[in-house]
């Protein structure tokens, strides 16, 4: 059903509604006009006449920053409507002969980019020539909103309301050491021993211990002699008989000369998931490389 619109009472313009979306969306007049390539003052003039426009006080300056009124609140999620449909327009307007190319940067921790994006990239990159990858390794979480990357994976579902996010699959870990540091015990090992071992963490909060832990071990901050921030530098001690560590069973079950320390102990589960900006949904080049990531990874 058609529905008849007075189009009278519509008193704003897109471009106005556009610099208020992406001033909500970085935080701040400064960073939204850099996102623009407009000048600050243009970006902040634009917002007041929005302002003007509607009757409302969109923002509210707390000496950091700007902070949404409560009527900013209310209007960002319709602002959100206006900029998913305008990123649908543009790609209907320019139709699906359009080459896609361009840049699309992936966030992924350490051990899995090294090991599972290598081949889905050059897949990729044989089918779309013209698109060019940026892989963002890093052990923490990329802020999309602050646009440290276009797409990225994640072991943990996320909260944020304005995130795409998709389920791949369930990934479980283990808990492996060298057939080498495993000689140091006497056969047949038991879970006394292992809570007697040397382990190395990953992170200052040891959410490793944490974890072993939940599942009836019993280590404490003795049993962590080494710290270290790299999946890499981690799995390759590892492999040297330096400790026993956490790692996914795709790896750690097909490293020659590792395996794992207790083969009834309960596996560690983990989501995987592939997390985008919802605005970003409308651009060709970073859903077709999120379509990829969907089909390679899922289950």
């Amino acid at each position: 059903m058609h529905i008849c619109m007075s189009w009278k009472n519509i008193n704003f313009d897109w471009s106005k509604v556009r610099s208020f979306l992406v001033a909500a969306e970085e935080g701040s007049f400064s960073a939204a006009a850099r996102a623009l390539n407009i000048a600050q003052p243009t970006l902040g003039r634009q917002i007041e006449a929005l302002e003007h426009d509607l009757n409302v006080t969109l923002f509210e300056r707390d000496g950091r920053g700007i902070v949404l009124t409560p009527s900013g609140v209310e209007l960002l999620r319709y602002a959100r409507q206006m900029g998913d449909a305008a990123g649908a327009f543009s790609l209907a307007a320019h139709g699906q002969s359009s080459a896609i190319e361009g840049r699309v940067s992936i966030a992924a921790a350490e051990m899995f980019a090294a090991t599972q994006l290598p081949p889905i990239i050059a897949e990729l990159r044989l089918a779309e020539p013209k698109l060019e990858i940026e892989v963002v390794v890093s052990n923490h979480v990329s802020d999309l909103h602050r646009r440290e990357a276009d797409i990225a994976l994640r072991f943990f579902r996320p909260t944020e309301p304005d995130l795409y996010a998709r389920k791949l699959t369930n990934v479980q870990a283990q808990i492996y050491a060298s057939e080498a540091y495993l000689d140091r015990f006497d056969p047949p090992l038991t879970l006394d021993d292992i809570n007697r071992a040397e382990f190395i963490s990953l992170d200052p909060e040891n959410m490793v211990m944490h974890g072993l832990n939940a599942h009836g071990m019993k280590l404490t901050d003795a049993n962590f002699p080494l710290q270290v921030d790299s999946y890499v530098v981690m799995w390759n001690l590892v492999k040297h008989g330096v400790g026993i560590s956490v790692m996914d069973t795709s790896v750690g079950d097909h490293e020659p000369g590792v395996r794992r320390v207790l083969p009834d102990f309960p596996a560690l589960n983990f989501s995987l998931w592939l997390v985008a900006h919802r605005e970003l949904k409308t651009n060709r080049r970073v859903r077709r490389v999120f379509d990829v990531l969907v089909e390679k990874l899922s289950g």
